[in-house]
């Protein structure tokens, strides 16, 4: 880790700035310390993990092995390929050469090779599995990228960091939507447009309630409301559409000036 990727932390439980020792991170207001495991920084211990975070991390933990190969197979029979699926949301980025880029939700790290590879890329994930993943797949394809175990409700980063900032498949069950909201707008940089997409009830109901693997976990559609109300109000170019035949919803808007 450089100095410039250490200016762009901070302690998420208290806002403190990090320092580096010994390759461990450490808040010196109060001595407690961010270990480097398999190549990511963790900012979150399993027993600090309750509710939905706690539920679908365990989830994603079983199924990461798998899941780049069963979306695979599953876009190609649905859309023809991983690309066309993908640059429907995909398409709604603005990233220039250069810019620093923050995916909320990186799971398995598979939306990164359709992405400009000129910028900078980070990831932040709740699921040990999918991060293990994201590491080898990363490596695999050659994509630099700083990695980091953390809940999305509460992210190790400065304000108003990033250039570009996105969330795909997650925030229709993490503990607190709102919160995760605001979080990836305060780590935006002012002008930075920001994209949410996740399940509707439709993929809920025909895909996660009759896969074996996954009906246990989404018992209630009613889940996937789309969460436009919690975008604040203040935000600019705010908008919603249906993509991928009416399985997920985008949401994007801007951080204003």
């Amino acid at each position: 880790m450089n100095d410039e990727m250490l200016d762009l932390l901070q302690d998420p439980y208290t806002q403190d700035r990090l320092e580096l020792r010994n390759g461990i991170l450490i808040n010196p207001s109060n001595g407690r310390q961010y270990f480097c495991a398999n190549e990511y920084y963790s900012f979150v211990n399993d027993e600090e993990i309750i509710g939905n975070n706690k539920k679908y991390s365990s989830l994603y933990d079983k199924i990461a092995w798998i899941y780049n190969l069963a979306n695979r197979i599953y876009f190609f029979f649905k859309f023809g390929n991983e690309y066309k699926a993908r640059s429907e949301y995909l398409k709604e980025l603005e990233i220039n050469n250069g810019d620093k880029v923050l995916e909320v939700s990186i799971g398995t790290g598979d939306n990164l090779p359709y992405l400009n590879h000129n910028s900078y890329f980070y990831g932040i994930d709740i699921s040990k599995g999918m991060l293990k993943m994201a590491v080898k797949h990363l490596n695999k394809w050659k994509i630099p990228a700083y990695l980091f175990r953390c809940q999305a409700e509460k992210l190790p980063f400065q304000d108003n960091t990033f250039d570009v900032v996105f969330h795909i498949g997650g925030i229709n069950y993490f503990n607190d939507k709102q919160n995760a909201i605001y979080e990836m707008i305060r780590v935006a940089k002012p002008g930075t447009k920001i994209m949410i997409v996740d399940e509707t009830e439709k993929c809920i109901s025909e895909i996660y309630q009759k896969n074996p693997f996954s009906k246990a976990y989404y018992q209630d559609k009613n889940e996937a409301i789309i969460p436009l109300e919690l975008v604040p109000s203040t935000m600019e170019d705010i908008s919603v559409n249906i993509v991928n035949d009416g399985l997920f919803y985008c949401i994007t808007f801007r951080k204003p000036i």
